[in-house]
């Protein structure tokens, strides 16, 4: 089984690509909310592919509380230098749970929207 749960702030605003099939894919950069309470923040890439991708880089900004839930997923490559780099990443569902605080107030009193990778 391969499923992970993760919930925490976008510390980035999201990044949204095409890829050379024509897909787009939207890239989030979180702080872990459960690793965020201990000594080190927890920092987890996240992927949404297609038409989900899409509403997540249109609405989400930095600062927004989201919760993930999907698949970790390995990849590598071979970086400029010739080096070889590796990173894990999750993709899945984005729900987006608060807007970022603004002026000290509280989270955002708009609903909660869910997006399916």
């Amino acid at each position: 089984m391969n499923s992970v749960n993760i919930t925490g702030r976008l510390v980035a605003d999201p990044e949204l690509r095409s890829l050379q099939s024509g897909e787009s894919v939207c890239r989030l950069r979180l702080a872990d909310v459960s690793l965020a309470s201990g000594e080190h923040t927890g920092y987890v890439n996240v992927s949404s592919f297609g038409k989900p991708g899409e509403a997540a880089a249109r609405v989400l900004s930095r600062g927004w509380l989201v919760a993930v839930s999907g698949r970790l997923c390995y990849r590598e490559w071979e970086g400029d230098d010739g080096s070889r780099r590796h990173d894990y990443e999750v993709v899945g569902h984005v729900e987006f749970l608060a807007a970022p605080r603004s002026n000290g107030a509280g989270p955002s009193d708009e609903p909660a929207e869910e997006v399916a990778a």
